[in-house]
């Protein structure tokens, strides 16, 4: 059974150094983290952060197999009334956290530099993130042919892969002789 999308569970850490024309942000500081336009969440408001808030928030969201980017915005809730002001979007590509020699379900910590409205950098937004791959397909294959062995305290299985490592021939090492 193939899916459509991966589960992206995104933990907004904290921003540094934000502002909005040239001021520093004095609170209500909060993120908004998409994948396309039907998946996004939001963290909680910052009240007392300021320019440097501090969310802990982990999101998490839908993202489509076809997703190459994930948005995340950083916002400040007006205290007129006047709607929310963007502070600065950073646009992460998936290839930072997926493929190559990324495995799933790997934890990384991640920090991107915001860009305001007119492209400057306007601050840094630290992240966690985990792609959890679903396991319908292969994870009932390796349980049957008992090659599976549980992932993360889950009752399915997966198969664990590993890259080889090879220190190579040492004449002179002792356990050699």
């Amino acid at each position: 059974m193939e899916t459509n999308s991966r589960t992206l569970e995104i933990t907004v850490l904290s921003a540094e150094d934000l502002r909005i024309d040239n001021r520093s942000v004095k609170k209500n500081a909060f993120a908004v983290v998409w994948t396309d336009t039907y998946n996004y969440k939001t963290t909680k408001i910052d009240a007392e952060g300021g320019n440097f808030p501090s969310w802990n928030d982990k999101l998490v969201v839908g993202m489509p197999m076809h997703t190459r980017f994930v948005t995340l915005q950083v916002k400040c809730k007006a205290s007129s009334g006047g709607g929310d002001k963007t502070v600065g979007i950073a646009r992460i590509p998936v290839t930072d956290f997926i493929g190559g020699f990324y495995p799933e379900n790997r934890l990384q910590f991640l920090s991107y530099r915001l860009r305001d409205s007119k492209g400057l950098k306007n601050g840094i937004v630290n992240v966690s993130v985990r792609v959890k791959e679903a396991l319908q397909g292969c994870s009932s294959q390796a349980a049957a042919s008992g090659l599976g062995i549980p992932v993360d305290g889950r009752k399915d299985s997966g198969i664990v892969t590993g890259i080889p490592i090879w220190n190579g021939y040492y004449p002179s090492a002792p356990f050699f002789r």
